[in-house]
């Protein structure tokens, strides 16, 4: 990371402090409302964003989940054996990488993931309820740039292209049919 000379101590104090206080009021939200869709499927947040980054990334190091979902490597790891326990996730190595392991969403990994997506109600999360007004005002959700700018500057650019193609994984991969979030094979399954 850059280092840059301190313009206003004042000034950093006060930018800083802002941005964990709405950081934290963000967080609490968010964490409250994951919970509560998560619930019913005997997941915890660290469980379904590594089921979930399995996904997006079609395979990934533990190295990957632990960048990626922003924890510890023994907390990517830990987690992941207990989805492997479950059934949900597979390990192993790669022919062309035989000194990573790399971890794989089983079928049942995918489809319980699938299933939380396909019950995910906007209306409980808050962050979405609060957005609401910018969307209502300016015709779209707001786009974060100067927030992935930062994020960009802390945990690089390799970060920020994985946060990218797993939002256009989710575009590609699925459909909204009736306010349902379905998977394009199973839409196709069931045109056929």
């Amino acid at each position: 990371m850059e280092q840059h000379p301190v313009q206003s101590m004042k000034q950093s104090i006060m930018f800083s402090h802002k941005v964990a206080q709405l950081s934290k009021a963000l967080w609490k939200s968010i964490e409250k409302d994951w919970q509560t869709w998560i619930k019913p499927y005997n997941l915890n947040i660290n469980e379904h964003h590594i089921l979930w980054i399995a996904y997006q990334l079609e395979g990934a190091s533990i190295s990957d989940i632990a960048k990626f979902g922003v924890m510890h490597v023994s907390t990517a790891f830990n987690f992941s054996k207990k989805l492997e326990e479950r059934g949900l996730l597979t390990f192993s190595k790669r022919q062309t990488d035989k000194r990573n392991t790399y971890i794989y969403l089983t079928a049942e990994g995918e489809s319980l993931l699938i299933e939380t997506f396909e019950t995910y109600n906007p209306n409980t999360h808050g962050v979405y309820s609060g957005s609401l007004p910018i969307k209502d005002l300016y015709g779209k959700f707001p786009e974060f740039s100067e927030l992935i700018s930062i994020v960009k500057h802390i945990y690089g650019p390799d970060f920020i292209s994985t946060f990218e193609k797993s939002l256009s994984k989710i575009d590609d991969d699925f459909i909204e049919e009736e306010g349902k979030l379905i998977p394009l094979q199973k839409n196709k399954e069931a045109s056929s």
